[in-house]
């Protein structure tokens, strides 16, 4: 079986890497023959420094759908029609509105360094910290601490993009119409019902409607409906979670052997 995780609010909290009895749990899994595909809202960059040296070669979808890599490459990328990123660019300028911009790798933030985002973007220095100007291909924009959310929901809405609103925290998640994680995924080759799911958030939605199995971490009521289990968000909960799929494999194991 494929099993699909997001990261930040689902096997990962508050912005710290895998705990050691995430990795042991997803370590388990393929040693008993499954797949491992990650899929998060951050792009690859930031993807990375959340998992250990040993995961960075499995398949991932970053930028909610807007990047796919495998085996440490990334081999598909999908950005903004140059009219949208023209005239977002346009909004950011018009309203001052504070951004993080990212094009497949390097980035563009504007922001107090203290932000809770600026503290997720490229821990590792893996990139460069670029130019608005500099960036041609824009794969994912979020626009934060937005004072007025109908007025820039209003424009936007008139784009062809996908907005993602996180709670009450005046942050708006932007990606290229058409563009989603199960979106992603098919780019990885998955077929509808071929996987499991693990996910948080409005953003996993999208992978949700195409699993065979939804487990939705924590409580969201736009997900929840689409959810087929639930658990608290606690690592060890989801550990022994992870671990009852690794003894329905060794139970069928062993029925194939008798």
């Amino acid at each position: 079986m494929i099993f699909v995780f997001d990261l930040d609010g689902t096997i990962c909290f508050q912005g710290k890497p895998l705990s050691p009895v995430i990795i042991d749990a997803i370590d388990k899994l393929t040693y008993h023959g499954h797949d491992i595909i990650f899929a998060s809202a951050r792009p690859i960059r930031d993807l990375l420094p959340t998992l250990p040296e040993h995961m960075h070669a499995y398949p991932m979808v970053g930028g909610n759908g807007a990047i796919v890599a495998k085996e440490k490459n990334i081999i598909s990328t999908v950005h903004f029609e140059e009219d949208a990123r023209d005239r977002i660019v346009t909004m950011i300028n018009n309203y001052n509105l504070k951004y993080l911009i990212d094009s497949d790798w390097d980035y563009s933030y504007t922001g107090s360094e203290d932000h809770p985002i600026r503290r997720n973007v490229d821990p590792q220095k893996r990139a460069n910290h670029v130019s608005l100007e500099s960036i041609r291909k824009m794969i994912k924009i979020v626009l934060f601490d937005v004072s007025d959310h109908s007025l820039v929901l209003e424009e936007l809405s008139a784009l062809p993009v996908v907005i993602h609103k996180h709670g009450n925290e005046g942050i708006l998640d932007i990606s290229p119409q058409g563009i989603d994680k199960w979106n992603g995924l098919m780019r990885l080759g998955l077929q509808d019902r071929s996987y499991i799911a693990f996910g948080n958030d409005a953003n996993d939605i999208s992978m949700f409607q195409h699993a065979h199995t939804s487990i939705m971490i924590g409580s969201h009521k736009e997900l929840e409906s689409y959810a087929t289990e639930q658990l608290q968000a606690d690592e060890e909960l989801i550990a022994q979670r992870l671990l009852a799929f690794c003894k329905v494999t060794e139970q069928t194991d062993c029925l194939t052997m008798i």
